[in-house]
């Protein structure tokens, strides 16, 4: 999936303004890249567009461990927008991301975050 039709996939099923799908994407992979590990920060850059694989670098080696609250919260400080339009970008990136990355990949991810996240990309398929 190449950049434009990634943000125009979450402009879509966030239903953002497309003002707002880059500032809400960036947010999320910057926050994503904070809850993963390194490795796996690196993993998912791997599979993203050239433009998005400097946001997902990971500022530690561990994963921070914080819930999909905190998640949303730092989202939303991030991109400038309230909670309620954090979590429904939130949840556009992660669907778009598991069609934009292979299948083990995202399953990869997945399976660093709690189970919450889960439930909040599987309400969007």
């Amino acid at each position: 999936m190449d950049y434009n039709t990634f943000l125009d996939t979450i402009t879509r099923r966030g239903n953002v303004p497309p003002e707002k799908a880059e500032p809400l994407t960036r947010a999320t992979l910057e926050t994503l890249a904070e809850r993963l590990t390194r490795g796996e920060a690196d993993d998912l850059a791997s599979e993203l567009p050239k433009q998005l694989k400097e946001t997902l670098v990971s500022p530690t080696p561990e994963a921070e461990p914080f819930g999909l609250d905190e998640f949303i919260n730092r989202v939303s400080r991030r991109a400038g927008v309230s909670p309620e339009e954090a979590r429904e970008g939130v949840r556009a990136e992660l669907s778009t991301l598991k069609n934009a990355v292979s299948d083990g990949e995202f399953r990869h991810v997945l399976s660093q975050l709690p189970r919450d996240f889960e439930a909040l990309v599987g309400a969007q398929d």
